[in-house]
Protein backbone atom coordinates (compact mmCIF):
# COMPACT_ATOMS: atom_id res chain seq x y z
CA UNK A 1 0.00 0.00 0.00
CA UNK A 2 1.62 3.60 -1.08
CA UNK A 3 0.72 6.23 1.42
CA UNK A 4 1.01 8.84 -0.45
CA UNK A 5 0.39 12.17 0.81
CA UNK A 6 1.05 10.85 4.72
CA UNK A 7 2.24 13.34 7.20
CA UNK A 8 4.30 11.28 9.35
CA UNK A 9 4.64 12.51 13.34
CA UNK A 10 6.62 10.85 16.34
CA UNK A 11 5.83 10.64 19.78
CA UNK A 12 6.42 13.71 22.38
CA UNK A 13 7.75 11.49 24.42
CA UNK A 14 10.25 9.82 22.08
CA UNK A 15 14.13 10.06 23.13
CA UNK A 16 16.23 12.89 22.84
CA UNK A 17 17.78 10.96 20.23
CA UNK A 18 14.32 10.36 18.55
CA UNK A 19 14.70 6.90 17.95
CA UNK A 20 11.01 5.40 17.60
CA UNK A 21 7.75 4.96 15.68
CA UNK A 22 6.50 7.51 13.39
CA UNK A 23 2.80 7.88 12.60
CA UNK A 24 0.58 8.90 9.83
CA UNK A 25 -2.66 9.27 10.58
CA UNK A 26 -3.98 12.25 8.09
CA UNK A 27 -5.19 9.71 5.63
CA UNK A 28 -8.16 8.57 5.00
CA UNK A 29 -9.29 4.60 6.21
CA UNK A 30 -6.08 3.68 7.22
CA UNK A 31 -2.95 4.79 9.74
CA UNK A 32 0.90 3.95 8.96
CA UNK A 33 3.65 3.26 11.41
CA UNK A 34 7.33 2.98 10.62
CA UNK A 35 10.72 3.34 12.05
CA UNK A 36 11.79 6.58 12.19
CA UNK A 37 15.35 5.13 11.39
CA UNK A 38 14.55 3.99 8.42
CA UNK A 39 12.12 5.65 6.96
CA UNK A 40 12.39 4.18 3.57
CA UNK A 41 11.79 0.63 5.34
CA UNK A 42 8.64 -1.38 5.48
CA UNK A 43 5.38 -0.06 6.99
CA UNK A 44 2.95 -1.34 9.00
CA UNK A 45 -0.70 -0.43 8.14
CA UNK A 46 -3.67 -0.27 10.10
CA UNK A 47 -7.40 0.76 9.67
CA UNK A 48 -8.19 3.44 11.91
CA UNK A 49 -10.17 1.41 14.58
CA UNK A 50 -7.79 -1.18 15.32
CA UNK A 51 -5.00 1.61 15.83
CA UNK A 52 -7.68 3.53 18.44
CA UNK A 53 -8.14 0.22 20.29
CA UNK A 54 -4.51 -0.29 20.20
CA UNK A 55 -3.55 3.69 21.35
CA UNK A 56 -5.93 3.07 24.12
CA UNK A 57 -4.75 -0.16 25.36
CA UNK A 58 -1.15 1.29 24.90
CA UNK A 59 -2.08 4.26 27.56
CA UNK A 60 -3.07 1.95 30.33
CA UNK A 61 -0.15 0.25 30.81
Amino acid sequence: MELIGATWRKSTRSGVQGDCVEVADNLPGVVGVRDSKDQAGPVLTFDPQNWRTFVTFAKRR
